[in-house]
């Protein structure tokens, strides 16, 4: 369940969007204009916002610029202008997604579940990620072991970071040189393999002799504490 914010001064649309959002869960709060929006949101704390462009009292955009000025909360532009820049304005504004009106509630619930998902997932790639004695934090861009800094390459820092983020779960070299190098797979299995190799012999380990980097045959690799650690 979410906690929502939505901020239409169409009557039909809000009632209809808040009947249809609280019967799938949501927790929802509503507005009909940009300041008593901003006024909600500040009270409210959503974890979402479905914001109106053509508001009575300001548009759109600008309410999006103001509240972006004091807040991350993700918002969810709902709106009939359907034109290719308008949509881009409000992107570049500080918007997350951009639903056309009319839609539909199943169609809007799936996009705040989208938006959330997004939200999460970069939360936590942002914040330091500890998997046993190992120590992996994006916003220094540097990894521990044990206390040590590891000297890593920035290739080497963005594998690890990826499988830290992931732990526990196998991950597939097509993955890993999709979302890491940003290739198309095409039997690039040697250059992940290069790379795991050099981030094994920096973690003090061999393939032979796994502690956090777990080759897993015909699948790909899983990060995972030491059983000695926990």
């Amino acid at each position: 369940m979410a906690k929502v914010v939505i901020v239409e001064d169409d009557l039909t649309i809000r009632t209809t969007a808040i009947r249809a959002l609280t019967e799938r869960g949501h927790a929802v709060a509503s507005a009909a204009t940009a300041m008593d929006g901003l006024r909600t949101i500040v009270a409210e704390r959503p974890d979402v916002v479905l914001l109106d462009l053509g508001l009575p009292d300001l548009d759109g955009r600008e309410m999006l610029r103001m509240l972006r000025a004091i807040d991350t909360v993700p918002i969810i532009v709902i709106t009939a202008r359907s034109d290719e820049a308008e949509i881009v304005r409000a992107l570049d504004a500080g918007a997350d997604d951009y639903v056309i009106k009319p839609f539909g509630a199943a169609q809007l619930d799936a996009r705040i579940r989208a938006v959330l998902r997004r939200t999460e997932l970069r939360a936590a790639a942002d914040s330091a990620v500890v998997v046993g004695e190992l120590r992996v934090d994006a916003s220094a861009r540097q990894a521990f072991l044990a206390g040590a800094v590891l000297d890593l390459t920035p290739r080497e820092f963005d594998l690890l970071h990826y499988l830290a983020v992931r732990a526990g779960t196998v991950v597939s070299k097509r993955d890993l040189l999709t979302d890491v190098w940003r290739l198309p797979y095409a039997g690039g299995d040697k250059t992940v393999d290069v790379h795991l190799s050099w981030l094994r012999r920096k973690l003090g380990e061999t393939a032979q002799e796994p502690r956090y980097l777990h080759s897993v045959r015909r699948v790909g690799v899983r990060l995972s504490a030491p059983e000695s650690l926990g």
